[in-house]
């Protein structure tokens, strides 16, 4: 049947630090594929990037076949009025997600 992807609220493209490992994890993972665009590098970090996963979401999901793919727009440590953030907040909060067969 039909795949349909929808990405829900996580920390986005301009609050996820990571490493450079991480960089290269998504790079060995796709390989042949130009990731480039979804790092945006810190240099006054080091060797530190702001990565765009709802962007590395999209070509995971496209690589494996799926054409259908929505959401990936909210940001739980930028909107803070709508989100907890362990990261932001560094206190636990609850959320929940579903996953929906038909």
């Amino acid at each position: 049947g039909e795949i349909t992807a929808w990405m829900g609220p996580a920390i986005g493209p301009l609050a996820f630090e990571v490493g450079r490992d991480v960089f290269d994890s998504f790079a060995a993972a796709l390989p042949g594929v130009d990731i480039g665009f979804a790092f945006r590098r810190q240099l006054e970090l080091g060797d530190k990037y702001l990565a765009d996963m709802f962007a590395l979401a999209r070509l995971m999901l496209e690589r494996d076949g799926v054409t259908s793919i929505a959401g990936g727009i909210h940001c739980t440590a930028t909107e803070r009025d709508r989100f907890y953030s362990y990261r932001r907040d560094g206190v636990t909060g609850r959320q929940a997600s579903l996953i929906w067969l038909k």
